[in-house]
């Protein structure tokens, strides 16, 4: 009888290419044509609709519930003359992934016809049933409303299915009394208040012809593709995302073969497939390769506004997963879904442009623009270090647990690369001295800004926030996760720092300083109060560990630590302050985050002790019979015991890791048991880190161990090798 696993081998070795033809050789001539661009609405909508829409996305103006109507009435017939039949609000609920609710345009008439119809308040606002979201204690169950409202300044599209079209309306998503229960809300909250303040301090000291500024960002998406029968053979990857046990294969990414190496055929049209249709929803992605895992891949777009990069990129995610499906593939977006190889991240690239196209940290050849980097470069390292925290809470998940700090990707503890050519213009500025780099810049001047170039620094893939040119990087990133979280917070710190900048550089001015003086002796203060922050070496190795406790720099490895400070005093000032969240909604986020990560823990743990029950131990057991009877045999045949001393070692080896699983398993459902009855979330959350997870291990141990020795045919589970090399 074949087993699960022999079954997937047999249908995977099977497989073929699946033929995809892209609608043109030009993604120019298709890319967009899922997307009610600007295009579209000056041919769908009437001027006065136009003229609304387009003050709404670029001055944030609200539409005049009349005209809503006449949005409504353009955006429908635009959606209907592409073939779309039903219209959803989409949003971003604080699950991790994207709701809609889909409803159709079609409305029965009095005199029993029908028609399609579209009113502006649909547009507008809907109320799906929203008890069953993550809430954080703002509403009772029997609370249920929820209300989605259009965002305008990220564009409506339409979503393909096999055998209908949807109109999708980006939305944000509050409760009934006004708290927000999604990403987009406030993270639109922050990116407007990095724009004023960003705005006010150009405005102020550099260049009084800016009157707008956005923050722009670029996400590169790291995966996993496995074959859909092993994945389906595989309960762990099916509930979890990640395999709870499993041997690493002798050969895994040592030999760095796979890495930006030829892309298999099968992958190859995946991808083809999958860009196609993230083309046609104007998703710009610009980069494919391969990983240093194998079956690892990455895609990256170009760089976008804020808010529509993240949409674009949660979208990019779901497009990704159904691809998969009509190639026979499972995308996984885990952090760590194979142990002993590489996991996958979600490198946050941030910047902040102008409205006459200067991106504010990337340096000139020009001494006085200069002054104005400089000026929102040393801004970023001190908002950084002064909520180095909060940044670590950002990027805190279940899953990114695995990652940080595994030699593999950014240490947990908060640092700052910025490269030896910048780190030497900041010092010759601190120290007042004049300092010459021949090769790559001019002279120093105490008083005078140097020309910097553009390519100043090396990549650090060790730093979890990387200045790399002309951006800032945020690294540690985990590859599921919604980036509206990090970018929540690199936002309003951002917006912080540099309202207090304009504090203390005024105050300056005000007792007599030179505008250009008084920005100079500002940013020597901040630049000393945050050089600690800075590194630049080996973020794996164990002497940063011991260098960053002497600096006074946190190490915060568990999630439900980490997560404490959103609700710190700090934390809660820098929020309300700035109008991003009010103190319910950060309460609440904080007990929706620390829920998550028990449930996940939760849903890993049942599950381990499932397979070990089910799976592992019967495989060691069936073993230790064949072994049995083997030796039965060879004294029934009149061998002696020194014979047979092999096995019979053998049949006691594997008894011992049956017995070490079966004790972990027992404690392990002891102490879940125990967990749930602990009241407060943190103390569940915590006892979930420090008494649950550590059991994962030696049961795992034991499981490995149990598969290194077990009869190959006797083992019922896809083993690594098959995952990652059978294609």
């Amino acid at each position: 009888m074949l087993t699960s696993r022999s079954k997937a081998l047999e249908t995977v070795q099977s497989r073929k290419t699946v033929s995809v033809t892209p609608p043109s050789i030009r993604v120019s001539e298709y890319f967009n044509s899922n997307v009610f661009t600007d295009s579209s609405m000056m041919e769908f909508l009437s001027k006065e609709a136009y003229k609304a829409v387009s003050a709404a996305i670029k001055n944030g103006d609200k539409i005049d519930r009349s005209m809503a109507d006449q949005v409504a009435t353009g955006m429908k017939n635009w959606a209907i003359s592409k073939g779309v039949s039903h219209y959803t609000h989409w949003f971003q609920p604080l699950t991790g992934a994207t709701a809609e609710k889909h409803d159709s345009f079609f409305e029965p008439t009095e005199d029993g016809r029908a028609i399609e119809k579209f009113a502006g308040g649909a547009l507008v606002q809907q109320e799906p049933d929203a008890s069953s979201f993550p809430n954080g204690g703002i509403r009772n169950t029997f609370e249920a409303r929820g209300y989605t409202a259009w965002d305008p300044s990220s564009p409506a599209f339409i979503m393909e299915g096999s055998n209908g079209k949807t109109l999708c309306i980006p939305t944000i998503f509050v409760s009934y009394t006004g708290e927000a229960l999604d990403y987009k809300a406030p993270l639109l909250k922050a990116l407007h208040a990095v724009e004023k303040s960003v705005v006010n301090v150009v405005n102020s000291y550099f260049d009084k012809n800016v009157t707008k500024a956005w923050a722009s960002l670029g996400i590169e998406q790291e995966y996993f593709l496995i074959d859909e029968a092993m994945y389906i053979a595989r309960p762990d990857l099916m509930l979890t995302g990640r395999t709870l046990i499993g041997l690493s294969p002798e050969k895994g990414q040592q030999l760095e073969d796979h890495y930006f190496g030829s892309i298999p055929p099968r992958v190859y049209d995946f991808m083809i497939d999958f860009e196609t249709e993230c083309y046609k929803l104007g998703i710009p992605l610009k980069t494919r390769h391969n990983e240093v895992a194998p079956s690892q891949y990455e895609c990256a777009p170009n760089f976008e506004e804020v808010n529509l990069a993240i949409d674009h990129n949660q979208l990019l995610m779901d497009v990704m997963e159904k691809v998969a499906m009509r190639h026979k593939f499972k995308v996984l977006l885990h952090e760590k879904p194979f142990s002993g190889i590489n996991g996958s991240g979600k490198h946050n690239n941030w910047s902040l442009i102008t409205n006459n196209g200067t991106n504010l940290l990337a340096p000139t050849q020009n001494p006085q623009e200069n002054l104005q980097f400089l000026s929102f470069f040393v801004n970023v390292i001190k908002a950084v270090h002064d909520h180095a925290d909060l940044m670590r809470a950002s990027i805190a998940s279940a899953g990114n647990e695995h990652r940080l700090g595994a030699n593999e990707a950014p240490p947990a503890i908060m640092s700052i690369f910025i490269g030896s050519q910048m780190t030497e213009v900041l010092e010759s500025l601190l120290n007042n001295k004049s300092t010459k780099n021949t090769s790559k810049a001019a002279s120093i001047n105490v008083k005078k800004i140097p020309e910097i170039l553009l390519d100043n620094t090396d990549r650090n893939r060790t730093s979890p926030f990387a200045f790399t040119g002309n951006k800032f990087e945020f690294r540690a990133v985990g590859s599921s996760a919604n980036s509206a979280n990090a970018m929540i917070v690199m936002n309003t710190i951002m917006a912080n720092q540099l309202n207090q900048f304009k504090i203390d550089t005024d105050a300056l001015i005000k007792k007599g300083k030179k505008k250009e003086d008084a920005i100079l002796e500002i940013l020597k203060g901040y630049y000393k109060a945050s050089k600690k922050i800075l590194f630049e070496g080996n973020g794996y190795g164990e002497e940063w560990v011991k260098e960053a406790a002497k600096r006074g720099l946190n190490n915060i490895k568990s999630t439900p630590e980490a997560l404490n400070a959103y609700i710190s005093k700090q934390s809660k000032e820098l929020f309300v302050k700035n109008e991003i969240f009010n103190e319910v909604e950060l309460n609440a986020r904080y007990e929706i985050m620390q829920e998550l990560y028990v449930k996940k823990i939760d849903i890993e743990a049942k599950l381990i002790a499932q397979l070990a029950t089910s799976h592992v131990i019967p495989a060691g057991i069936a073993y230790q019979r064949n072994l049995a009877e083997n030796v039965k045999a060879m004294k029934d045949a009149g061998l002696n015991k020194s014979d047979t001393e092999i096995q019979v070692n053998l049949i006691k080896e594997l008894g011992g890791h049956i017995k070490k699983i079966s004790q972990h398993v027992n404690m392990l459902l002891s102490e879940l048991d125990k967990a749930h009855h602990l009241g407060s979330t943190y103390k569940t959350a915590s006892a979930f880190s420090n008494k649950i997870k550590p059991l994962f291990e030696p049961i795992r141990e034991s499981s490995d161990a149990l598969e290194f020795l077990v009869d190959d045919e006797l083992w019922k589970l896809p083993k690594y090798r098959e995952m990652l090399f059978v294609k």
